[in-house]
């Protein structure tokens, strides 16, 4: 217990220890003083000044009390204190949304573990790295859903990145529309000035009967609130739908549903961003970097330091070992110091 509370304490003045060095020789001037001692009168009875043996041979013990209240005492002036580093992080950060596909083919293998846990983690890892942006995540599949509003809790974000799983939720399909459009929604209430979406598929529109907004219209509602869009494709080739049934991994029919490139590729012009083709994970990483360069946020870091002073333990305990000395001076060795 002592040594965690002293392991962590440094000392602002460390010459103070110096004075530790005239320790012995008060240890030296009181065994002179204690050698020099004689006899100065003479009497008819040694009665009052009979001492019990354990007073003798413990009449050092005021001066052992004494030294250990100096050596507290010089702790203090060199006075102890805990340091604490603590990093502040600010700047103008970017308000940026993630729109993810969900639907089967995302459970595909061809990109390992699956295009979907490569695409969790690598998410992810973009979010840790942008520590004063302000992100969001926006999920769709046969329909859009807002799986994170636009916030600064990277815990909250990537716990619900982490929790994504292909074709749970949401109505089979994809509906690249109604997620961007949703994506460009969620941005168009944020007060920053730069707004961007990170648009991640697999495949090509593939909208059930129910589809409200179509990819061209969701592309000027973009344009329209000032939203820039990076989008990427993602996969090896044509997808194969894995379903999850219990806890196996159903193969289903090969799809056909290749990336619509042509329609990619014009919503990240038009919008200001860029297209990117990831074939594996690794790809995957690198497109996300690239995007990181390209959106830079103004980030300033301040390291500080916290001083915690730590002396008042060392005064107290000066102060209780020069009780004790002055009380067995006063009492039980009175007659002997």
């Amino acid at each position: 217990m002592i040594y965690g509370y002293l392991k962590n304490i440094d000392f602002a003045y460390p010459l103070a220890f110096a004075l530790f060095a005239f320790l012995p020789l008060m240890v030296w001037w009181y065994l002179k003083k204690n050698d020099q001692r004689e006899p100065v009168i003479t009497v008819t009875t040694i009665h009052a000044f009979r001492v019990s043996s354990w007073k003798n041979k413990l009449r050092w013990l005021p001066v052992f009390f004494r030294f250990l209240s100096m050596s507290a005492l010089i702790l203090v002036l060199a006075r102890p204190q805990k340091k604490n580093e603590e990093q502040r992080t600010e700047g103008e950060g970017i308000d940026i949304v993630l729109c993810m596909d969900v639907s089967g083919s995302m459970g595909s293998r061809d990109i390992a573990p699956s295009r979907m846990e490569a695409a969790k983690e690598v998410a992810e890892e973009f979010v840790r790295g942008r520590p004063v942006d302000r992100i969001g995540l926006v999920i769709f599949s046969g329909e859009s859903f807002t799986q994170c509003p636009i916030t600064t809790d990277r815990n909250a974000l990537i716990s619900q990145i982490q929790n994504l799983e292909s074709r749970k939720h949401l109505a089979d399909g994809t509906v690249i529309g109604e997620g961007l459009a949703t994506a460009a929604d969620r941005l168009s209430k944020s007060p920053g000035k730069s707004k961007v979406i990170i648009l991640i598929t697999d495949g090509k529109e593939d909208p059930p009967e129910t589809r409200l907004i179509d990819p061209l219209t969701a592309l000027e509602i973009a344009k329209s609130k000032g939203v820039k869009v990076y989008t990427i494709g993602m996969g090896a080739q044509a997808s194969t739908i894995v379903e999850r049934t219990g806890n196996r991994n159903k193969p289903q029919t090969p799809a056909i549903d290749f990336i619509d490139v042509a329609l990619l590729e014009k919503i990240a012009t038009e919008t200001g961003g860029q297209f990117f083709r990831a074939r594996d994970k690794e790809g995957l990483k690198e497109v996300y970097r690239q995007i990181d360069l390209l959106e830079k946020s103004k980030v300033e870091t301040t390291n500080f330091q916290k001083v915690e002073e730590r002396f008042l333990p060392f005064i107290l305990a000066a102060v209780i070992f020069l009780a004790i000395e002055l009380l067995l001076r006063f009492t039980l060795f009175r007659k002997l110091l």
